[in-house]
């Protein structure tokens, strides 16, 4: 069952989004550092991933995995929580941060309660990405949005971490 802010408990709520599909929403101010919520899923080895997904045969990304750093991916689609509906922004009020293996999405600054949370998936770049630019198109509707999902071109990603991951053409 998907959290609501009906439960005077409740820190989530899943609901349409204005910037794809379902989204996860706060019901309360969260404080900025806050650890939200951890981001779950099967564990699975970058083989498995490779053979689950393969973008070169889907007609839009639609994937919900995460690469860790001991070289296996957390499949947020098998097993997983609301924190695989998180959608990207390139202006995020959320990170991912890598914490002993497991993925904790954390706020960079206060969030209040009925915003989308949401940050930069920022996908690894490789070679074919920019001929498929649409593929990897974004819809976050930010001021500085890039118009991409993929990592700026400046940085790859940030801490180590290799974020949520886009199955890459070999």
């Amino acid at each position: 069952m998907r959290p609501d802010c009906s439960d005077d408990d409740a820190l989530l709520e899943v609901r349409a989004s204005r910037i794809h599909g379902r989204g996860v929403f706060a019901c309360r101010p969260i404080t900025e550092g806050m650890r939200i919520i951890e981001y779950t899923g099967e564990v699975i080895s970058e083989e498995e991933a490779d053979s689950r997904y393969d973008d070169r045969a889907m007609e839009r990304h639609e994937t919900y995995l995460f690469s860790v750093a001991d070289g296996k991916c957390i499949d947020g689609a098998v097993g997983g929580n609301e924190a695989h509906l998180i959608n990207h922004s390139c202006d995020p009020n959320c990170e991912a941060v890598e914490v002993d293996g497991h993925i904790w999405i954390e706020a960079v600054r206060p969030i209040a309660a009925g915003e989308e949370l949401t940050y930069d998936y920022a996908y690894e770049r490789t070679e074919g990405d920019e001929a498929r630019a649409d593929f990897y198109g974004c819809r976050c509707g930010a001021r500085r949005c890039r118009g991409t999902i993929l990592a700026p071109r400046e940085t790859q990603s940030s801490a180590g971490l290799t974020g949520p991951r886009g199955d890459q053409p070999p």
